[in-house]
């Protein structure tokens, strides 16, 4: 598969002012950039057809199974631009991992982890004059697996298409790292035992995009669930992992259950934690010990975390029945931002990566 060529179809460029202006103030990949890659699988042939070609449409049959039934996976991962004009992504081999877990629930072909990497490194050379130098400003880049054959009977297909689109990328919440508030969701769930919640598939998002909107008509900027079959227990939030932090400096986070996405920010941040010497706790975690915390002071901090807006402090857990937890002007916490400054100045280039974590795409220069 590592020979697999790439046959590369040239775009015509955006005109370099109008690139500029969007880049800045790109808001969150409202934009994108001139190409996209595509490489198509079948059952008899494996992974062919490999293409670097314009940013287009894509051509659907109005039978495609993707269509129907739903078959389809993605990922999200950041390209930067190093302050020596390298440019670099993050942990890219971990979010193939991570794909190729979601294709497995999702029946849908596994794609070998260099092809992958090799994807988005080719729709980043296409594309360096697209990725920003401002603060927090990265390429956001979206690889995902549709299913693309045409029937209506219900079975997985057998064949499908992978594509990696980007987008320029500022700060994921406006006005940015700012303490957020987050609504507790009640009789509506992200996900259940043994269904798609620890894939990253586009029916989970679909199912949280109703308890964000009641969540937004309540002043929160995001919604937290909890595990359908006890309403206690927290999975995660529409789109983060969360993190609690005790007054020890232990971080508690819920346990892989299933029901929860694999977060290769999470993954990260345990192992900076880790690193200064912090317990780190996977377990299953209430919100009634989240409360209960935060009213006896064992509790002192709370964030979010996720590839989009890499770590957002928690002000407020609010409910049907009001609030829930305020941490008031202790947010965002001490612990919080300090991992937020070293978990991006490794992303940045300007902390050293001890765990080898960035992937050098193009040269410094």
């Amino acid at each position: 598969m590592s020979e697999l060529t790439f046959t590369r179809t040239p775009a015509t460029p955006l005109p370099d002012a109008e690139r500029e202006a969007i880049l800045r103030d790109p808001g969150f990949a409202d934009s994108f950039t001139d190409h996209m890659v595509s490489i198509v699988w079948d059952r008899d042939t494996g992974w062919h057809d490999a293409e670097v070609l314009p940013y287009g449409p894509i051509e659907l049959d109005p039978a495609s199974s993707v269509l129907h039934y739903g078959q389809e996976i993605f990922e999200g991962l950041k390209a930067y631009r190093h302050p020596n004009g390298e440019i670099v992504a993050f942990r890219p081999e971990a979010n193939a991992r991570r794909l190729n877990e979601s294709a497995r629930r999702l029946a849908l072909p596994e794609i070998p982890e260099e092809l992958f990497v090799r994807a988005v490194e080719e729709l980043v050379r296409a594309d360096a004059d697209w990725v920003p130098s401002g603060a927090d400003q990265s390429l956001y880049i979206r690889p995902f697996m549709i299913a693309y054959e045409n029937f209506l009977g219900v079975r997985s297909a057998e064949r499908a298409r992978f594509l990696v689109i980007a987008g320029p990328a500022g700060s994921y919440f406006p006005g940015g790292v700012k303490p957020v508030s987050i609504w507790l969701s009640g009789d509506l769930a992200r996900a259940g035992r043994g269904g798609t919640g620890s894939a990253k598939c586009g029916g989970n998002y679909a199912s949280s995009l109703l308890p964000t909107r009641i969540a937004k008509e309540h002043g929160c900027q995001q919604v937290l669930f909890t595990d359908s079959a006890t309403d206690d227990t927290i999975d995660e939030l529409g789109g983060m992992n969360i993190f609690l932090v005790r007054a020890d400096g232990t971080l508690v986070t819920p346990r892989l259950n299933g029901n929860i996405l694999d977060g290769v920010t999470r993954r990260s941040l345990i192992a900076l934690a880790k690193d200064r010497g912090h317990a780190v706790e996977e377990r299953d975690v209430t919100v009634s010990e989240w409360r209960d915390g935060v009213a006896d002071g064992s509790i002192t901090e709370a964030f979010a975390c996720g590839t989009a807006a890499v770590i957002t402090p928690i002000g407020r857990l609010v409910g049907e029945a009001g609030t829930i937890v305020d941490f008031g002007d202790r947010a965002p916490g001490e612990l919080t931002m300090s991992l937020r400054e070293e978990l991006t100045g490794i992303q940045f280039g300007t902390v050293a990566d001890r765990h080898g974590w960035v992937h050098r795409i193009v040269s410094a220069g």
